[in-house]
């Protein structure tokens, strides 16, 4: 709705500018979205797949990736120097011939996730279980990224 001024001029109207900015910054959102690694057609398209959490103790980085339905066969872990990533394939039983969505929020396809770990690792000594759709990745720190009690003489 466009306000007019007493002489035909349309009227500024603060509410209305700062509504057309925040459809401008969501489409600019949006637009965004779709320019990141692993956004197009094959890819994982709703949130950041797979959800994971990465920890670390005194000897030890731990990943802990949530993969529910796949199969250590459908998995390919790698560590680069400090990056690990973590890829596969997601596979999704088709529905039934006819079936129409209400909602579709799980994807198949291809998937990848590449991060930077906080220290240098020893990715000779790297393990990883599947169990129950969490993938644990054990990852040994090398000594120099290990704390170290410094004594004071």
């Amino acid at each position: 709705m466009i306000y007019k001024s007493a002489f035909g001029f349309p009227a500024w109207n603060f509410r209305r500018a700062f509504e057309e900015f925040d459809r401008m910054r969501r489409q600019m959102d949006r637009f965004a979205s779709g320019l990141e690694p692993g956004s197009g057609e094959n890819y994982q398209k709703t949130g950041v797949f797979p959800a994971l959490n990465l920890t670390e103790d005194g000897h030890n980085y731990y990943i802990r990736a949530e993969l529910p339905g796949m199969v250590s066969e459908d998995l390919d872990i790698q560590v680069t120097g400090k990056n690990l990533s973590i890829s596969g394939v997601r596979k999704i039983l088709p529905e039934a011939e006819g079936a129409r969505y209400h909602r579709r929020e799980r994807e198949a396809g291809k998937f990848a996730r590449v991060f930077t770990l906080p220290g240098v690792v020893m990715a000779e000594k790297i393990n990883a279980d599947f169990s129950n759709g969490v993938l644990t990745v054990s990852i040994p720190k090398a000594e120099e990224s290990k704390p170290r009690k410094i004594l004071i003489n």
